[in-house]
């Protein structure tokens, strides 16, 4: 879990929003830009969010994934948002070497993509927004920036201590000059034991309780991260640390805390 803060001397005028979509609250900062371009872009990404629920839903009858899985659909036959998310998640199974999978008892089920990618495309929309200079999009405390808050001021995000309900574990800082940065976290201390094991098809069972991911893209952490948490601590780190662009903090049951080795630079 991941909480945004944005310093705010200097800041431009923000823009902010919650909407409950998709079994969570997306959290928007956006700063800068004409504010009635930016509202008109936010409603834009906060529709295109509901669209995901209605496609992607695995708790939906109707949805196009759910009529996917009884076979009355054919990709070629659904949005083609499903066919990209599909290929995103099989270069995701492919790059973790089966540690992420979209393969559940026998069926397709890309619950573990689709939100990182959905927040990610709705900041970016945002983003494209002219004269904004920083968007924030927290689907979920999976974090998704672009930009800055303001002059020489980086987003903060705080990253939450699994083992301390209301500590900190450590805090992220998006670097001077960088055009997006994103961070996941994958655990236990929210929805208890979630993670399945693809090789098992049973919950992953590690001496971890979290795994954060710090990449450019929330696709990627999100994935990364469930992949990490479910090889456990020795196997995810040396995983993590042969990513290029990926740092990563992983904290275990016994309350060790390691991390890859240019973590540090991204820490305030």
């Amino acid at each position: 879990m991941s909480e945004t803060v944005a310093e705010s001397a200097a800041a431009p005028a923000a823009v902010r929003h919650a909407e409950e979509v998709m079994g969570t609250v997306f959290s928007f900062d956006v700063r800068g830009g004409d504010p009635e371009a930016v509202r008109t872009a936010l409603d834009e990404a906060v529709a295109s969010l509901h669209r995901v629920n209605e496609v992607f839903s695995t708790y939906r009858e109707d949805s196009q994934i759910s009529r996917l899985q009884r076979g009355e659909l054919t990709v070629g036959e659904c949005d083609p948002e499903v066919a990209e998310v599909l290929g995103l998640g099989a270069e995701a199974e492919r790059t973790s070497d089966g540690w992420f999978s979209m393969r559940y008892g026998g069926q397709v089920d890309p619950t573990g993509i689709v939100k990182g990618w959905a927040a990610e495309r709705a900041a970016r929309l945002i983003g494209a927004v002219a004269g904004v200079s920083g968007v924030s999009v927290n689907g979920g405390g999976d974090v998704q920036l672009l930009g800055v808050p303001g002059p020489e001021r980086p987003w903060r995000v705080g990253v939450a201590d699994p083992l301390r309900p209301g500590g900190l574990a450590a805090v992220v800082v998006s670097a001077a000059g960088a055009d997006e940065l994103a961070v996941a976290t994958s655990g236990t201390a929210e929805r208890g034991a979630h993670i399945v094991d693809p090789r098992t098809g049973r919950s992953a069972v590690t001496d971890l309780v979290a795994v954060t991911v710090v990449t450019p893209r929330l696709t990627w952490a999100d994935c990364w991260a469930t992949a990490a948490f479910a090889m456990g601590s020795r196997e995810g780190l040396a995983w993590l640390e042969s990513l290029p662009d990926v740092e990563a903090l992983l904290i275990t049951a016994g309350d060790e805390v390691r991390c890859t080795g240019g973590l540090a630079r991204r820490l305030g």
